[in-house]
């Protein structure tokens, strides 16, 4: 990217800081911040941002929306390369300009997306990236499914990968973590993938099964290997103190999603960041029936939001959670680029400084009839390069 070509200054906008926000201007030099400047400036040839805010791009850590775009039905499988460049085009449209791409190792069910080989997607990756097509920067997060059989073995094609920063280990067993309640599971299970009830509770028994006999040699094989290779590990769905000091003793930095306030809280005491779904702040609550997002923040254990199924959440949460008078805005900005940049090392980004990569959004806030707000983002650059 020929990002000296991109020299810019942003004038006459609202810009959000780590800890303030300032009326004025940022300049941009070689693909870089070069200077915040809170009075403004008059300097010919700037861009106007009208008032609207500049915030740092954001940093998405945990999407399965590459996932839905390759199936966006059951058992219906797309060709990568239109997934991929839509994918990469909605994330971008939300204000996203680094996209962890969650890829989940590990299924049965040959004919599932996480039961089949990523070779293919990985290779069509590589290509637009050196095609120079993608408008976001895209890395791997693997999802790993410890009771599938086949989880080490779909894990080949990821294994010395550049791109990979991020293993999460995954238990989706009905009957405890995310799916502590079996209602909950059931309705998803028979909704989302269409099994009938007789298939709900043969699965079901059978996972206990495949757990029992699985689960915990493959997570040593993968905290092992994170190990090994300075890779970051998060735990994901602990609903029980114990499963957030297994996951501490692992050497795991992040707890995703996790399902109670007495393991977030766990969590924080051991200094593993919280990630939580930005769709359950939106939503209100968890459609797992798990605890709120929301409630985390009220309680300060809330660190990171990640978009998990619907990219536009992401500014969505963070302006409900200012609106709610929950977290100040500079606070609920950094959860969604500068805490998930720290948590996964690119530590070149995440915030409007100088000398940080000048990945940024113009974003307009919209009040709405109904009193809550949405976040338009008008603009978005990548490197000093406006790729929206």
């Amino acid at each position: 990217m020929n990002s000296h070509l991109n020299d810019i200054v942003f004038n006459n906008a609202r810009v959000v800081l780590p800890d303030a926000v300032h009326h004025g201007s940022v300049s941009v030099q070689r693909g870089r911040i070069h200077d915040v400047n809170g009075h403004g400036t008059g300097v010919t040839g700037t861009v106007d941002l009208e008032g609207d805010y500049l915030m740092p791009g954001l940093v998405e850590m945990h999407t399965d929306n590459l996932e839905r775009h390759l199936m966006p039905r059951p058992k219906v499988q797309w060709a990568e390369m239109p997934a991929l460049m839509a994918h990469d085009a909605e994330v971008v449209a939300a204000g996203i300009t680094t996209v962890f791409d969650a890829l989940g190792v590990g299924d049965a069910d040959p004919d599932s997306l996480r039961g089949s080989t990523w070779h293919k997607l990985l290779g069509t990756l590589e290509a637009c990236a050196r095609g120079d097509m993608l408008r976001a920067d895209h890395h791997l997060h693997v999802r790993c499914e410890l009771p599938a059989p086949n989880t080490i073995d779909l894990f080949e094609p990821f294994r010395g990968h550049e791109r990979l920063s991020l293993v999460s280990l995954m238990d989706h067993t009905p009957g405890q973590r995310q799916w502590e309640n079996l209602d909950h599971a059931r309705v998803y299970y028979t909704g989302k993938k269409g099994w009938s009830g007789e298939k709900f509770e043969r699965q079901v028994a059978h996972s206990a099964q495949l757990q029992a006999q699985y689960a915990e040699p493959h997570r040593a094989y993968f905290v092992d290997y994170c190990r090994a290779h300075g890779i970051a590990l998060a735990s994901h769905d602990d609903t029980t103190v114990a499963h957030v000091e297994q996951a501490h003793t692992e050497g795991a930095s992040m707890s995703e999603f996790p399902t109670t306030l007495a393991a977030a809280q766990a969590a924080h005491q051991r200094g593993l960041l919280t990630v939580m779904g930005g769709p359950n702040v939106v939503r209100g609550g968890s459609h797992s029936g798990n605890v709120a997002a929301a409630d985390l923040a009220r309680h300060g254990v809330l660190d990171i939001l990640s978009s998990d199924y619907v990219p536009g959440s992401l500014l969505s949460a963070m302006l409900r959670l200012v609106k709610d008078g929950i977290t100040p805005l500079p606070q609920a900005v950094a959860m969604v680029s500068l805490n998930p940049a720290r948590a996964t090392g690119l530590h070149d980004r995440g915030a409007i400084a100088p000398d940080l990569r000048a990945d940024l959004i113009q974003v307009r806030v919209v009040d709405l009839p109904d009193g809550s707000q949405q976040g338009v983002v008008r603009g978005v650059w990548r490197e000093g390069r406006r790729v929206m």
